[in-house]
């Protein structure tokens, strides 16, 4: 029989709600039918072992990361990326265990790929207990690092895919250190989707060792071939931040958080939610300031409380919201506004 999503299916769509019945607690029953027939259709479809196969395993994999992520929604975490390589006798190995420390104490979780080099130290400084680590299984086998050996946080994938979802879904924040070129794609795919809006803002921050040129030479790259050839805007390097110090990157991250708390959109309109209001006379600010990103003839910004749509997020209804009707479009000037509203009232 042919399936398909609408409930059209006859007995099909009988026993798949009698199967989600009789398994009980099922959370979000809809989406589990959904889930369901996917597989169903895939495997009347699938012709090909290999692609089921694929399928099956980023499905568990997804399945996993979600159940291990679930229970630390409420703590913020940062995504640190570099090197495996880098030595423990290397400065910059140093350097990224002080921030490991230094996040944990302002607050942080951090998240890292569970290696050795720049990963080990981070969650050196960061301890186990505030670590989670998202492991890749390699021809040569990765192993987890000594800190994360055993740890109940810890994630090993089979497809890189995957373990990037988790990386950034669940980062509020990400720091990249000199690494090669898992670093370097790390650094560019989380900026592309900072760039098209596939990913809230968050803080991306580019660190050097005092005195080093790794990142610097970078941005040089971008602004002599990236923006002189046109290929991005000049509000995309508001998208990131390059620091040479630990205390810089914790400052920097706790400062987006000051005011600003996170975003959604409710009917085509960007939803902002703050921790604390602002000002009329702010708002009238920030719409003159940032008149370039509104949707012509929209609706503008105004300030409001919890919107009847976002009832199924009820732990943040006590939090303001700035409405804006965003064109959805422009998210490094999206990025100056939210660092406008954190800055005001400093």
């Amino acid at each position: 029989m042919e399936l398909h999503f609408t409930k059209t299916n006859g007995p099909a769509d009988e026993a798949i709600d009698n199967l989600i019945e009789l398994v009980e607690d099922i959370q979000h029953p809809g989406l589990v039918r959904e889930m369901i027939l996917a597989a169903l259709k895939a495997g009347q479809e699938g012709r090909d072992r290999a692609d089921l196969k694929q399928m099956n395993s980023t499905l568990k994999e997804m399945r996993f990361t979600s159940k291990v992520f679930s229970p630390y929604r409420h703590m913020k975490k940062v995504t640190v990326f570099g090197s495996a390589r880098t030595d423990p006798s290397e400065p910059v190995y140093l350097t990224a265990r002080t921030l490991g420390k230094k996040l944990v104490e302002a607050g942080y979780m951090v998240i890292t790929g569970a290696g050795p080099g720049i990963m080990q130290s981070v969650n050196e400084g960061a301890g186990p207990e505030n670590s989670f680590g998202v492991n890749i299984r390699l021809p040569f086998e990765q192993k987890a690092n000594t800190v994360l050996e055993g740890n109940p946080r810890l994630i090993t994938y089979k497809y890189f895919f995957n373990r990037k979802v988790a990386f950034i879904k669940e980062a509020h924040a990400i720091a990249l250190f000199p690494g090669g070129f898992g670093t370097l794609d790390e650094a560019m795919e989380t900026l592309t989707l900072l760039q098209t809006g596939k990913r809230d803002p968050l803080p991306l921050i580019l660190v050097d060792e005092p005195g080093g040129t790794y990142w610097h030479r970078w941005l040089k790259f971008f602004e002599d071939e990236l923006l002189k050839q046109g290929y991005i805007s000049d509000s995309d390097f508001s998208l990131f931040e390059c620091v040479d110090s630990v205390d810089a990157v914790v400052e920097i991250i706790n400062r987006f958080y000051s005011r600003y708390h996170s975003l959604r959109y409710v009917n085509g309109l960007l939803v902002i939610r703050l921790v604390s209001g602002i000002k009329q006379s702010l708002l009238l600010e920030l719409e003159s300031l940032f008149g370039d990103i509104l949707t012509p003839g929209g609706k503008g910004m105004r300030i409001c409380g919890a919107l009847p749509e976002e009832a199924d997020e009820p732990g943040l209804a006590y939090l303001t919201r700035l409405v804006i009707d965003f064109n959805r479009k422009d998210f490094g000037r999206l990025r100056n506004l939210i660092d406008a509203i954190n800055a005001a009232g400093e």
